[in-house]
């Protein structure tokens, strides 16, 4: 049976050929695949809807392209990878000189194997992308350039899959559907999220808060989403945006905004004993920088691996299924499952005999350290809940001062529960660790 990782990998794979834009039925065929493993609500908005400061584009798509010699060979060929068309490129069908048509080819000088991306959006331009190699080897003469493509009013489409939480409080997890043909930078995040999902399904009883997931193409997708849910934005407590997420490049949290919001500190927390950076916001990069803008300034974070433009097949052909490997994907989603862990476990409570220490021996909850090594983690768990449990730390406080594992803590936590010892201290805040 195939783990996680070969699971993720295999959906990659099968996303990877579908032409994708930030609107378009290349991006409904995405959503209808996902759509296969986890239940989706898909919404569809006009173009010309006001949204923000934006307007919600016209619809485009594309059947074929291709730049064929005098011979009738194509020599860039659409059908081969959709990276070859610049995205949103108006419909063009003409017979051009080399020297004309220059203008309207773009290739990686310092790559000149590979294929870049390229986008037009909103200019009513077009243009072909090819290697430099394949550019170096036409010849002076006329070529034949089309691109069947429409550019018309229609719908931009993003879709959302909530999991039921106990809590109507919100953890906020996206990634972009919009770009073609590039494994890690856009499909590995897309992976990582529908394994989430599905796990967090499985929690018996339901997870602490409610994950909404969002697959929306960039920008104005998340711009869409925000405007149309201006009145509900407070329910996120906790966010993640999900991308580059599939290299073997070490991981890399970028805080929110805020900088200390819950998840900030959940994810430095989570990520301490693997190979990892953690930098402060910054106004650029995915859509964490939509839901970090001023006037929302949600606690939203950005989890990469290698992080956008910092890695050399970044927006190129060689972000193919091969640069993602299951073990990355596997291990990038074992530490988003973790950051979720704590944000799921992170409370503040309050010891119910705060003056002196406990008779924890009358109790069955003592074991000298010294003569139970084994159960010394457990021990020192109880001690130092026991002592800041005063209702101003949280878990996430004790296992950062204490270094004792946050799955030892709540199990602490939860002996002690039942043992009288412990409660959870009414103002304990719904966004789950932050300091009181």
């Amino acid at each position: 049976m195939s783990g996680p990782g070969e699971l993720m990998h295999a959906l990659v794979r099968r996303l990877h050929p579908i032409c994708r834009s930030m609107t378009g039925d290349g991006v409904r065929r995405t959503l209808e695949i996902i759509g296969e493993s986890v239940k989706l609500d898909v919404h569809e908005v006009p173009t010309g809807t006001p949204v923000l400061d934006w307007t919600v584009p016209q619809e485009w798509n594309i059947r074929d392209a291709y730049l064929k010699d005098r011979t009738g060979r194509r020599v860039v060929d659409f059908a081969a990878s959709p990276l070859h068309v610049v995205g949103y490129s108006v419909p063009v069908h003409a017979t051009l000189p080399l020297a004309e048509l220059r203008e309207h080819l773009h290739t990686l000088p310092d790559q000149p194997d590979l294929i870049p991306y390229r986008t037009g959006y909103h200019t009513g331009t077009w243009g072909l992308c090819l290697s430099e190699n394949t550019l170096r080897e036409l010849q002076d003469e006329e070529y034949e350039v089309h691109i069947d493509a429409t550019l018309a009013d229609g719908h931009l489409t993003y879709a959302e899959h909530v999991v039921p939480g106990r809590q109507a409080d919100e953890v906020l997890i996206e990634c972009h559907t919009c770009h073609p043909a590039l494994a890690n930078e856009t499909l590995a995040g897309i992976a990582v999220a529908v394994q989430l999902a599905q796990a967090l399904a499985e929690i018996p009883g339901g997870p602490r808060f409610t994950y909404r997931f969002l697959f929306a193409p960039g920008t104005i997708g998340s711009i869409t989403w925000l405007a149309r849910n201006r009145d509900r934005v407070g329910l996120v407590k906790h966010g993640l945006v999900l991308a580059c997420a599939g290299d073997p490049g070490p991981l890399r949290y970028k805080r929110s905004r805020r900088g200390d919001a819950a998840v900030d500190r959940a994810a430095a927390y989570a990520l301490r004993d693997r190979e990892h950076t953690v930098v402060d916001f910054t106004p650029y990069g995915y859509d964490e920088r939509q839901f970090c803008s001023p006037g929302f300034n949600l606690p939203v974070g950005l989890l990469t691996r290698s992080p956008n433009e910092g890695y050399p097949e970044y927006h190129t052909s060689s972000d193919n299924p091969d640069l993602v490997t299951p073990d990355a994907l596997a291990g990038t989603l074992a530490a988003v499952r973790e950051i979720v862990e704590v944000l799921e476990g992170d409370r503040v409570y309050l010891n119910l005999q705060p003056y002196g220490e406990p008779q924890l021996g009358r109790r069955g909850l003592y074991r000298s350290p010294a003569l139970n090594r084994d159960n010394k983690q457990h021990q020192m768990a109880i001690l130092w809940i026991l002592n800041y449990s005063d209702g101003d730390h949280s878990l996430l406080d004790i296992a950062e001062r204490s270094a004792i594992p946050f799955a030892a803590l709540l199990e602490a936590a939860r002996v002690l529960i039942e043992a009288g010892l412990l409660t959870e201290a009414p103002q304990s805040p719904d966004s789950g660790g932050e300091r009181a």
